[in-house]
């Protein structure tokens, strides 16, 4: 090749070196999503999520990405799952389905900032300094759904005044000590005796349950648990064949059969999540944002689930409920 030709051909691919790099698609925020739950039992709170971050202009495949990792009620795998996304260097983390889940994420990152999702207080648990103040590079909502089960102890008391004795699941990680004695005092208050089944796996709730029939419990408290959340249908499936009347914290065990529910509307909680990453890729620091905490609870009553069980709902309740499902 001539000089004047080699020079030619080399000046012309330098020229197309910038042209190319301005080829290439930008490289997008992604978000990493971890969860307590199941991606089965979670399309609703998806939904909502994305929905958060569409209202502030982020959607998913066009200007941001979505990492998920999701436990399965596996609470011993969310160790690994953080460190997976805080590896692929996410932009954001939201740590959701659970206290677990946010220990977790806070564990893995003191750098990359976190929204998480839990049920209890996030002051005693260490994941902020104050709510309005939360500091560092955590911030997020609390459900507050640990401290409402006195709560559904009086109702589920009201809704069957003759169970002498009440039995409670408590998954892993799922209730506090404080919140546990406040179960215990509430059915003292009512002169009921409690029986106590804590469950860490898929052997230990399937003993719980035999255990339940065993104890000749009247009544049963579902207590707030991602654990039983991911496994609703076997709970709700259970407590119908036994014609065990149960109280749970979502809406969404109603839905599955479940007699009746008390507890905050749970995709709110997920949609305010999305909006609280889109603030935070728009710029806003975690700690500025202060924890957000629920402002509406709902009853949810299945009556057709209450007459399979032989109960009659109270007027006074189904006038007070938030949802009837007939």
């Amino acid at each position: 090749m001539r000089r004047r030709e080699f020079l030619a051909l080399a000046c012309g691919t330098a020229a197309m070196w910038p042209l190319a790099a301005r080829s290439q698609p930008p490289v997008l925020p992604a978000i990493g999503f971890m969860s307590g739950r199941s991606p089965e039992d979670s399309p609703h709170l998806l939904a909502a999520f994305r929905q958060g971050l569409s209202d502030f202009g982020f959607i998913e495949g066009q200007n941001i990405t979505i990492e998920f990792r999701w436990a399965g009620g596996q609470y011993d795998r969310l160790p690994s799952l953080a460190a997976e996304l805080v590896g692929r260097r996410v932009t954001v983390l939201a740590a959701v389905g659970g206290d677990a889940s946010a220990a977790a994420a806070q564990q893995a990152t003191s750098v990359i900032p976190i929204v998480f999702g839990i049920g209890g207080d996030p002051v005693q648990a260490g994941l902020v300094k104050s709510l309005n103040r939360p500091g560092g590079n955590v911030t997020g909502y609390t459900l507050l759904t640990n401290d409402l089960e006195p709560k559904r102890i009086g109702l589920l008391r009201e809704l069957v005044p003759g169970a002498l004795r009440i039995g409670a699941l408590l998954g892993p990680a799922g209730v506090t000590v404080p919140a546990r004695q406040e179960i215990e005092d509430a059915t003292r208050k009512f002169g009921q005796h409690l029986f106590v089944a804590k469950v860490g796996s898929d052997a230990e709730l399937d003993a719980a349950l035999r255990s339940l029939i065993q104890e000749q419990v009247g009544a049963l408290l579902v207590a707030a648990s991602a654990y039983f959340d991911t496994r609703r249908d076997r709970i709700t499936a259970f407590a119908a064949e036994h014609k065990l009347p149960a109280i749970y914290q979502f809406r969404e065990y109603a839905v599955a059969g479940g007699l009746i529910s008390y507890g905050p509307r749970i995709t709110d909680s997920y949609y305010q999540a999305g909006i609280y990453v889109s603030r935070i890729l728009k710029g806003t620091k975690p700690a500025d944002l202060p924890v957000l905490q629920p402002t509406k609870f709902e009853l949810v009553i299945n009556l057709k689930t209450a007459n399979a069980l032989g109960l009659v709902v109270p007027n006074s309740m189904q006038l007070l409920a938030d949802e009837v499902i007939e």
